[in-house]
């Protein structure tokens, strides 16, 4: 990359504005913005049952006061036993705590930033293959989330659906459903 084409602002020092348990506010020059205080960043699960169901999952949200349509998902490293914990442990741990399908094998797909001008955090993609029911799902005691198992070819329909009634519909699952079926066309590009 052209050095020249990065602003001055990045050469500043960082300043902490505020500092919680998850999350920081940092300002660099004139710039804003949210960093993670884990490490391991985040991961989202694209998995399918073996009937070819996509699992979504629907929990509400406090920062935007609204139900949402998501992929199952978590924090890497937010266990204080598992800080070291990889991208896809974290994925298999959160796969089974939100929907209560085990799996036997997580493949990476990708990673890249949730909101780039907002926040330092990274979101892995990976696939989970093999799932087999193991329990009732539903998240820890602090969620309360909602297993939706969509056939896969109804998948983007009934997610506009959901939209269409009010809930809030993460734009990355529409990636998820691409790397469903196109995930093996990173072998062919790299």
């Amino acid at each position: 990359m052209n050095d020249d084409r990065i602003p001055a602002d990045a050469h500043l020092p960082v300043e902490t504005l505020c500092e919680g348990r998850w999350l920081s506010l940092r300002k660099r020059g004139r710039w804003e913005y949210a960093e993670r205080n884990n490490p391991g960043g985040a991961v989202i699960i694209v998995a399918v049952t073996p009937d070819d169901c996509v699992l979504f999952v629907e929990q509400y949200r406090v920062s935007i006061l609204k139900h949402t349509i998501e992929m199952p998902a978590g924090l890497v490293g937010d266990l204080a036993d598992q800080l070291d914990e990889s991208a896809l442990l974290a994925a298999a741990r959160e796969l089974e705590e939100e929907t209560g399908y085990r799996c036997d094998r997580v493949e990476f797909i990708h990673e890249g930033p949730s909101s780039s001008g907002m926040s330092t955090e990274m979101i892995a993609f990976v696939r989970a293959h093999g799932l087999v029911r193991a329990g009732a799902g539903g998240g820890d005691e602090s969620e309360n989330i909602v297993v939706h198992e969509v056939p896969r070819t109804e998948a983007g329909a009934w997610l506009f659906a959901r939209a269409a009634e009010g809930y809030s519909v993460d734009p990355k699952l529409f990636a998820g459903l691409w790397f469903l079926e196109h995930a093996g066309q990173r072998a062919e590009v790299a």
